[in-house]
């Protein structure tokens, strides 16, 4: 990999800039899922180069959190919070790599938390407990890819299935019928003030929630053994939520907005972290042969838009990513209404951590996938 990537750039980035992610602005030691959108990139990389700094990078994240008997700092399991399952994604790499137990506890305990984890009544993990009978976009990025690597790793495989029927049952119950996208999210119950009374659906197709399912997808592909029962049935819902969102894609920058389909309505905005994660869907899914070659044209138009639009030097050279929304959801205090006008309101910051490892990934991936 040329020492001009997009990829190694970011990377050294963020190592200079933030060596301890958990002392970010904001952070404050939290066990915070951002961390692992990060850390998968340097995970990516570290494969990619065998550059020990990657690895190590993700050590020294990792060990302020996971205690020699395998607690980790900050996490609450009977939180039930499906956001919380993320970092443990990178338990793995660091067990095969050092055997030590601390971190095959750590994912013991994790992997515990999604035995009890409340369901509805389908069998769909809820996103957290104090949003119940809710399904999220982006709770089966935080969960999936580990219980799935987990079941593999330990249990031989078993509850595989149920790993999958979170995808299948996420799209029967968000997808539009009429633009193919899925809405952000789903209340088995009808109760949330967001949802419609009869659909049970929020009003709006937020980018970064697309995005986390996408990805959650292409990083469960990659692990599920092909020839598994719900193989072509992740497949197919890959290929169609993609097929819906290319419709989107912006024709003069090539990437993607924060409320997806509604590009042209005052104040809507080009989102760097959304793009990010649907070029890394992009491009990891045409190297796992899941998406066919017509995809090159999207995805190389939505990676040079990511550059263009999105990413400035520093006069230390490092990369900053602009145009990442802070954060957003449903319910909770904060007048999180699901509404075109919510969506928009929420602030608009430079190098958050969930948009920085998202492109980080993506140009990892596609910097590959051009080699």
């Amino acid at each position: 990999m040329e020492k001009t990537s997009w990829a190694l750039r970011a990377a050294e980035s963020i190592m200079e800039r933030t060596p301890k992610l958990y002392e970010d602005r904001g952070y404050q030691g939290k066990w915070s899922y951002d961390y692992g959108v990060v850390l998968k990139g340097f995970e990516l990389l570290w494969n990619q180069t065998g550059d020990r700094r990657y690895f190590q990078f993700i050590q020294d994240n990792m060990d302020y959190f996971v205690q020699e008997d395998g607690m980790i700092k900050g996490y609450r399991l009977d939180e039930y919070n499906i956001d919380h399952i993320n970092n443990g994604k990178m338990l793995f790499v660091l067990y095969n790599e050092t055997k030590q137990e601390k971190y095959k506890q750590a994912a013991v305990l994790l992997r515990s938390q999604l035995q009890s984890h409340p369901r509805t009544s389908e069998g769909a993990f809820w996103h957290k407990q104090i949003y119940p009978y809710q399904i999220w976009l982006d709770g089966l990025y935080m969960g999936s890819p580990f219980y799935l690597e987990y079941v593999l790793a330990f249990e031989d495989g078993k509850n595989a299935e149920d790993v999958t029927r979170q995808f299948i049952l996420c799209e029967q119950h968000t997808k539009d019928a009429e633009t193919g996208l899925l809405f952000h999210a789903w209340d088995e119950k009808r109760a949330q003030p967001w949802c419609h009374p009869e659909t049970g659906l929020s009003e709006n197709f937020w980018g970064r929630s697309l995005g986390w399912f996408v990805m959650a997808l292409v990083d469960v592909l990659a692990l599920l053994p092909e020839s598994h029962q719900d193989y072509k049935e992740l497949s197919r819902i890959l290929n169609d939520t993609l097929t819906a969102i290319r419709k989107y894609q912006d024709a003069d920058s090539g990437v993607w907005y924060q409320v997806l389909n509604q590009g042209s309505r005052k104040g809507n905005y080009l989102e760097a972290s959304a793009s990010s994660m649907i070029v890394y869907a992009l491009a990891k899914g045409i190297r796992l042969g899941v998406l066919d070659d017509s995809w090159y044209e999207t995805l190389d138009r939505a990676y040079h838009g990511l550059i263009a639009e999105f990413v400035l030097e520093t006069k230390e050279g490092w990369v900053n990513l602009n145009k990442n929304c802070q954060v957003a959801g449903l319910g909770g205090a904060d007048q999180r209404d699901g509404t075109y006008a919510y969506y928009i309101s929420e602030p608009i910051v430079t190098n958050d951590q969930k948009g920085l490892g998202a492109f980080l990934q993506a140009c990892g991936e596609y910097e590959a996938l051009k080699r």
